[in-house]
């Protein structure tokens, strides 16, 4: 089941709100650039945002996300309904011939046990054509990125056109490596709503996913650094080999 922020309606609504300003999907277009990809498949693409982006840039796109209410956000986006839009999960994918899969932000670590990243390398891979690329990144996890989450304690207040002021609270909840757990408090101002959202992911590190890959018909061609977060992050960029 997807978390509450992406699958509650009012948390989907003012997702892309608190999320900021996304420049970290810059580095994404420019790898679809760099691989000559015509054909994108975006997993776990939430309100859509890169889906669009993609989109905009003439690709043929499929947005898959387990959240619907997400979805409905990321279909508002989609003003030509030229994006392909599934409900659900990569183990259910059609064989969409993608010449490059995605995943961006947090969505490579919500797999904790090793059966489901199992099944969503599988999934993907079924997806993309042969000798297609999938790319992703994940949390380095010893820069321990949770210290500085407990540590940010200040509440986040957004006054939103639809919804009025809106307050955030994060909270570490549980520490027990590799996963982490933490919540987002909500409390909507105008009507006193409170809406919570709890959260686990699991922090791999390099040679555990590099492993996993490779055991599930991947070349790894490269682990970059993400440009936006230089030392926080692995991008991997890997190449389907069967």
């Amino acid at each position: 089941m997807p978390d509450a922020i992406f699958a509650h309606p009012r948390l989907a609504a003012v997702y892309d709100a608190f999320d900021g300003d996304r420049d970290d999907l810059d580095a994404y277009l420019g790898i679809a650039d760099e691989l000559g990809a015509d054909r994108v498949l975006d997993v776990g693409c939430g309100t859509g945002s890169l889906a669009v982006l993609l989109a905009g840039g003439g690709r043929t796109v499929m947005g898959v996300d387990p959240a619907e209410a997400s979805l409905r956000v990321a279909r508002s986006k989609d003003r030509t309904g030229s994006i392909t839009w599934v409900h659900g999960d990569a183990t259910g994918l059609p064989a969409f011939g993608a010449d490059l899969a995605v995943m961006t932000g947090n969505v490579a670590q919500v797999f904790l046990t090793d059966g489901d990243w199992t099944r969503t390398l599988r999934g993907i891979h079924g997806a993309l054509r042969p000798r297609g690329h999938l790319v992703f990144e994940t949390r380095r996890p010893e820069r321990r990125a949770w210290e500085e989450w407990a540590s940010d304690t200040d509440p986040i207040v957004l006054d939103l056109p639809e919804a009025g002021l809106v307050e955030r609270r994060l909270e570490v909840t549980d520490v027990s490596p590799p996963l982490v757990s933490f919540r987002y408090t909500y409390t909507f101002l105008a009507d006193g709503a409170v809406v919570t959202s709890d959260s686990t992911l699991r922090f791999r590190d390099r040679d555990e996913v590099e492993t996993s890959l490779v055991a599930n018909g991947y070349r790894v061609l490269e682990v970059r650094d993400a440009p936006d977060r230089p030392g926080r992050e692995f991008v991997f960029v890997a190449r389907r080999t069967t």
